[in-house]
């Protein structure tokens, strides 16, 4: 398939002027840029080809080759030099053998000034403009991992489809390392390890990281709450619990005589720890009545009521 004539790539008339290009080329690139067109294989594409495009007209040598030559310049050499100070084996002689002769004084200065501008004529004209730099596109990719994992720091193994720059696709597992105490929702960005680039350093890595729900904990900033279900007699007369804590460890808590529903109960650094910080855990008291008593015990409640009378408990 023949390629596409630059200009047009460009949308540029061909007597445009330098500045003229700059401005169009700037703008598809701001419009077909995988950062914010996205990464579509149509984006890519289109993308290197502006790019492409810019880095002939841009170029003083390399556009004249072109306006004579048109994509046939690349193949004589007209595009830049080839190994060995070649030009694919074209026979310039033939094209400038009117030109004045071929000799060192000619015309238009002789034949080894007219292969020197072919080939840039860099060394009397000053550096060859550089290519400008075209970072890779970045890749998103999103994982679920448990409570205890985020809290406690884990690593996942995950694989990506990676889109070569010549558009042949691999397979490659990652390892990524999750950092302790990530939120859910948070992100971790792997530099370099997104799609690669022809003319830049690959894109980036970023990972989005789901976190599922425990049945124990809540989570609050890197504080965490777990409710601590009690006995009216616990409550009442005070009683020494065993508690879980998310390092998988168990701890003994003392629960103060006449605590209410709702009491917190403080773990000091029991909770979530990242690297700039450590949580408390929290144990909320709840009081759990028998779900049913006999008929003695029935009678002894009502008498503790009527002895221990709590009138004032609702004087809001």
């Amino acid at each position: 398939m023949s390629k596409k004539d630059y200009y047009e790539s460009l949308g540029v008339a061909r007597q445009a002027s330098a500045d003229e290009i700059k401005k169009a080329y700037r703008k598809l690139a701001r419009k077909y840029h995988p950062d914010t067109a996205g990464e579509s294989e149509e984006n890519v594409r289109k993308f290197h080809e502006i790019q492409e495009a810019y880095d002939v007209l841009s170029d003083a040598e390399k556009r004249k080759n072109y306006d004579r030559f048109g994509h046939a310049a690349q193949n004589m050499g007209g595009f830049g030099q080839q190994p060995g100070g070649g030009f694919g084996g074209f026979n310039f002689s033939d094209i400038f053998s009117g030109f004045g002769g071929a000799g060192r004084s000619g015309g238009f200065g002789g034949m080894e000034d007219i292969f020197d501008q072919l080939r840039g004529g860099h060394a009397s004209r000053g550096h060859r403009r550089p290519r400008q730099e075209v970072k890779g596109q970045n890749i998103s990719h999103s994982i679920t991992i448990p409570f205890i994992d985020a809290a406690m720091g884990t690593s996942r193994d995950i694989s990506l489809t990676i889109t070569d720059p010549n558009g042949s696709r691999r397979t490659e597992k990652i390892m990524v390392k999750i950092p302790a105490g990530i939120e859910n929702g948070g992100k971790v960005r792997l530099r370099g390890k997104g799609q690669p680039s022809s003319h830049g350093p690959s894109g980036d890595l970023i990972l989005t990281v789901n976190v599922g729900e425990h049945k124990l904990y809540k989570r609050e900033g890197y504080d965490i709450y777990m409710d601590l279900p009690v006995t009216v007699a616990e409550a009442v007369f005070g009683a020494q619990v065993e508690v879980p804590t998310l390092a998988g460890q168990k701890t003994v808590v003392r629960v103060p005589a006449g605590s209410p529903s709702g009491r917190k109960l403080r773990l000091r650094e029991k909770g979530i720890k990242s690297a700039s910080s450590q949580g408390d855990m929290y144990l909320v008291v709840k009081i759990v009545p028998p779900a049913d008593i006999d008929d003695q015990s029935a009678e002894l409640l009502r008498e503790f009521s009527e002895r221990n009378a709590q009138d004032n408990i609702r004087d809001w």
